[in-house]
C-alpha cells in the first residue's frame, strides 16, 4: 500500500514463465557467517530442508533470500500505517468470506487458480500461507502440479525482505512451469516506486502539486535500504516486464482498486503494452504519472463503486474484479492506526467481497498485523 503520492516500438514479453531465474534465486541462501566465500551455490536438489528458524537460530533457511526470524536486517525501518479510514457506506455493503475448499471444476487441462494479495516483504508469512494451501512443500519448492498462481503485486517495501520475496516468486515460476502449472505476477504500484527510486533517485519530477522525487516517495512509503542494497539488474528487468492487468477464468486481476487502467488502453493487451512502453522510454515524469495513477484507490466503494467495476468489466472482460492495494481493514473502516483505535488488532478472516459482489479485495493488511491472503478462485458462494 502506498500513500497518494520518446516513442519507441513495443516488445511483448512473457510475464514470468519464460524468464531466466538466476542461480542464487534457486536455493535457500545461507547466512553470511556460514556461506562459503568462493563456492558455487548448490542446485536445489542439494538444498537443505526449509524449517522456520527459531529466534536462537543463526541460519536463514528460507526458500527465498531471507533473514532469520527475530533478526531484522540493518536498515529495516517499520513504517507508519496512516492511510485515511474510509467509513462503510451502509449496513451490508461489504462482507468478508470465510475460505473453504471449493469443488468448482477448472477449465479442461488447467489446475486450480489461486491469487495472492500484497506481500510487502513479509517472506515468512508468504511461505506459511503458500504451504497452508499446499502450493509449496516443506522445502519451499513448488508442490501444486498444474495449479495456477497469480500474485497481485507489491512484493517489497514496509516488510523486512522484499528481495527475498521476489527471489522466491521467480524461482517458483520456473518450478511451476516445469511441473505443468504456472506462477505469475502483476505490476503493483510499489514495483513502479522501486523502479523509479533506482532509476531516477533524487531527480525532480512534476508531481502535480509541485516537485517530488521517486527516492523521497519510496522512503516515505516504506522503502527498505536492505532491499535497495540487494537489488540487482535481474530484479529490475523482472519488475519492468510484469503485466498490469489480466483476465483469468472470468476474473479480472489487477493490483489497484482504481479505474485509472482505462486511461492506458481499451483492451488488456493495450494496457500492458502501454505500461511496458512507458517503462522502456524511461522518462521520469511519465513514470511518475504512471505510478501516481496506479496509487489511486477506493474507486469501487460506496454508491458509485459497482458502476466503476462494471466499466472495467465491460471494457476488459470478466465477471469480477480481483485486486490488492487497499488493505481490507481500511476498506472496512475498522482501523485508524497499526493496532486499531482501541488498541485491538485488525481481524481479517478472508477476502473482502463488495460493490454488489463484483469486487474482491485481497490485501489482508499484513503490514498492519492483518493476514497475508492466498486464496483459491472462484470463491465459494
Amino acid at each position: 500500500m502506498t500513500q497518494g503520492a520518446g516513442q519507441g516500438p513495443v516488445v511483448r514479453t512473457a510475464t514470468l514463465r519464460d524468464f531466466r531465474v538466476p542461480p542464487y534465486a534457486q536455493v535457500p541462501v545461507q547466512s553470511q557467517e556460514q556461506a562459503p566465500s568462493h563456492e558455487q551455490v548448490p542446485s536445489h536438489e542439494q538444498a537443505p530442508s526449509y524449517t522456520r528458524p527459531t529466534r536462537q537460530s543463526t541460519e536463514s533457511d528460507h526458500p527465498g533470500n531471507a533473514v532469520p526470524e527475530g533478526d531484522e536486517p540493518d536498515g529495516y525501518t517499520p513504517t507508519e500505517r496512516d492511510l485515511p479510514v474510509i467509513g462503510r457506506g451502509g449496513p451490508g455493503d461489504t462482507v468478508q468470506v470465510q475460505i473453504t475448499t471449493d469443488e468448482t471444476p477448472t477449465p479442461e487441462g488447467l489446475g486450480p487458480l489461486y491469487v495472492v494479495g500484497d506481500v510487502h516483504g513479509y517472506l515468512d508469512e508468504l511461505v506459511e500461507a503458500l504451504a497452508q494451501q499446499g502450493l509449496i512443500d516443506a522445502d519451499g519448492h513448488w508442490a501444486a502440479g498444474h495449479a495456477r498462481l497469480w500474485f497481485l503485486g507489491d512484493f517489497t517495501d514496509r516488510g523486512p525482505d522484499g528481495i527475498g520475496v521476489i527471489d522466491l516468486v521467480m524461482r517458483l515460476s520456473a518450478e511451476a512451469a516445469a511441473a505443468g502449472g504456472y506462477c505469475k505476477a502483476l505490476m503493483g504500484n510499489h514495483e513502479l516506486l522501486l523502479l523509479g527510486a533506482k532509476r531516477f533517485g533524487d531527480t525532480p519530477v512534476n508531481s502535480g502539486a509541485g516537485t517530488a522525487t521517486f527516492q523521497a516517495a519510496w522512503l516515505l512509503n516504506g522503502g527498505q535500504k536492505t532491499d535497495m542494497d540487494r537489488l540487482q539488474d535481474v530484479h529490475l528487468q523482472w519488475m519492468a516486464r510484469l503485466d498490469a492487468v489480466i483476465e483469468e477464468d472470468e476474473h479480472l486481476l489487477m493490483h489497484s482498486d482504481t479505474t485509472a487502467y482505462l486511461e492506458y488502453g481499451d483492451t488488456i493487451e493495450d494496457v500492458n503494452d502501454t505500461v511496458h512502453a512507458i517503462l522502456t522510454r524511461n522518462d521520469a515524469d511519465e513514470c511518475w504519472d504512471l505510478f501516481r495513477k496506479f496509487t489511486k484507490r477506493f474507486a469501487f466503494r460506496d454508491d458509485e463503486g459497482p458502476q466503476a467495476v462494471r466499466e472495467l468489466l465491460t471494457t476488459y472482460g470478466g465477471h469480477r474484479v480481483v485486486h490488492g492495494h487497499s488493505p481490507i481493514p481500511y476498506l472496512l473502516g475498522e482501523v485508524g492506526t497499526e493496532d486499531g483505535e482501541d488498541g485491538t488488532r485488525p481481524v481479517v478472516e478472508g477476502p473482502h467481497v463488495y460493490a454488489d459482489g463484483l469486487a474482491i479485495a485481497m490485501d489482508g493488511g499484513v503490514t498492519m498485523a492483518g493476514k497475508l491472503l492466498v486464496v483459491q478462485l472462484p470463491l465459494p458462494n
